[in-house]
Parts: C-alpha cells; structure tokens; sequence
C-alpha cells in the first residue's frame, strides 16, 4: 500500500469492486505482442516488466510487473505516467488506455501481498489517464480476460539499477505539527486540500480519536497507534534493533498490546523501511502524506518518521 510520491509503497487504498460484468465485456483471445523487461521511458521515474496483449477490435491490456524497492518510483505512485507512456508509445491510436494491469513483487517477509491489481481509471486526456483505482485480481481473471498465458515473474531480462551509497537509517521521534502541510491525491473525497495551519492548533486543543469508513487512513486511532510507536521506538533504542528488524519488531509489540488489526497496519507501516513517513529536504515528503493528514486531522502530538542520512 503506498500513499505518495515515494520509491517505496504505502498503505493501500481500500479496494474498489469492479464488475465482474466490466471483465466479461473486456475479456477476449489476445496474444503477447510486447515483452518488455526493462520497460522505461525518457522521464519515466522508474521501471517495470511489460506484457502488452492486443486483438483485432479488443482493447489492448497491459500488465506491468515490478520489484518493489528496488525499481524507483512504484506502480501505485507512477501509475497515471507509467500507463500514460504505455499508451502512447504502444497504443496510440487508441482513444483511452490500454486496460491496466499491476504486479508488485514484494519480499517473502513483508506485511504486504504479491497479487495482480486492476487499476481502472475515472478518465484521460491524451496519454495522461487520471483518477485511478484499485481492486484485487485472481490470476484466474487475468488469464480470462487477456486469453492468453500471463508471467508472473520479472523475467530474465530484469537489469538491477546501479548500487547507490546505502545511507544510514534513523527512526526518530517527530512533533506532527512541524510535519509540512500535506497535499494528498488519492483520496479527494476525504482529503482534498491539506490542513491549513490554523487547523492543526485547534485539533491540539481538541483531538479527534474518532475513526470513519470514508478510506484507510481515516480507520482508526491514531493517538494509540503514535502512543504505541513512541513505546516501539524507545524499547528499540534500549535493545539496540536494526532499522530493517524495526517494523517486525513494531508487530510484535502490538501483538503483546492488544492491538487491533488496524493499529497492527498502521503501526507496521510507521516502522517499514519502505513505507515510513519521510518528510523531505525541501517542505513535503517523500513518502506519508496521507498518514501525516489523518494525523494532523485528528490532533497527534508526535509521531515517528524515517530519515536517511548518508555519511559525508
């Protein structure tokens, strides 16, 4: 699940059911007519396995396949352009996107699941498709709706990005309010704008513990899951635990809490290497802007985020 513009995921969006009724319609004998393992294009953040599958008179349908962490910019956050170049370099006599199909390979000890996702999205202008949405797809559906064999691996062609310098991890405690105001984009509904500042004193004064069915980020307590970070991170300095044992090591303390599911998540994801809140160098984030809104929304004093410092 990830929630902005980060290399790394975030939670999910809660799945958006589509009809089985749409699939049918869609569904037609296609055959493999691009195998791209290394999938880029100029300004394209990042890079992905793709299998374009065409049909006379079928809409083509394109499923991307990825490593999660180790390709840039993810699936869920590049969506609109990683569909938009698709469309337009394999495509682009058609006049909306090719159907889109993703495939985030995640690793064998992460909280998140390896699975096909459709994305469908709510419109497009020329090559740049906009609104996405996600819901989970069996490998049954897929090979029901692109009528030929789909991999579900990266293939042999995948080429590692060049290693980087590895910068130190840091999980440290941080005043909410001094987080940078929010800007959301998958969520336009329930967090459409940020929180203005005047809002974020008002809810110190007055906290909102309250939890709405409206979207993930608004399922539950957020003083109780920052409560039980905060325990998390002081437990962790006394027992000197790796950054990369943190977020198995935050499941467990919820675990021992009581917890419920939610805060289990939520908790999880404060303390996942890929999936921390990272406020960036200039004013915003590289990942969490959307927790950081449910937080400032409801009032949290401190949270937790992840920097990485890298030696000079």
């Amino acid at each position: 699940m990830t929630d902005d513009l980060s290399d790394g995921p975030a939670p999910e969006p809660a799945p958006r059911p589509h009809g089985q009724d749409e699939l049918r319609a869609l569904a037609a004998p296609r055959r493999l007519s691009v195998d791209d393992h290394m999938f880029s294009a100029p300004g394209l953040p990042g890079t992905f396995r793709l299998q374009l599958f065409t049909a006379p008179g079928a809409r083509p349908v394109a499923v991307a396949t990825q490593i999660a962490l180790a390709e840039g910019m993810g699936l869920m956050n590049g969506v609109e352009r990683f569909a938009g170049a698709v469309w337009e370099r394999h495509c682009p006599a058609e006049d909306q996107p090719p159907a889109w199909v993703e495939r985030q390979l995640w690793p064998e000890r992460s909280l998140q699941e390896t699975r096909f996702r459709r994305v469908v999205f709510a419109g497009a202008d020329r090559y740049r498709p906009h609104g996405p949405s996600w819901s989970a797809m069996t490998d049954e559906e897929l090979q029901d709706l692109v009528g030929a064999p789909v991999a579900t691996d990266r293939g042999t062609g995948y080429v590692p990005r060049a290693a980087e310098p590895e910068p130190q991890l840091v999980f440290e405690e941080f005043v909410v309010a001094r987080l940078a105001r929010p800007r959301p984009f998958r969520e336009p509904v329930c967090m459409p704008t940020g929180v203005p500042w005047w809002r974020r004193w008002m809810r110190q004064v007055l906290p909102d513990r309250g939890a709405r069915s409206c979207c993930w980020y608004h399922g539950g307590d957020w003083h109780t899951v920052n409560a039980l970070a905060l325990q998390v991170l002081d437990r962790a300095r006394a027992q000197s635990v790796d950054p990369d044992d943190m977020e198995e090591f935050a499941t467990a303390h919820a675990t021992a809490a009581g917890a419920t599911q939610w805060e289990s998540e939520a908790l999880a994801t404060l303390f996942s290497i890929g999936d921390a809140i990272q406020p960036a160098s200039e004013p915003g984030y590289i990942n969490g802007q959307h927790r950081a809104q449910a937080m400032l929304e409801a009032g949290v004093r401190r949270t937790v985020v992840l920097h990485h410092v890298y030696e000079t």
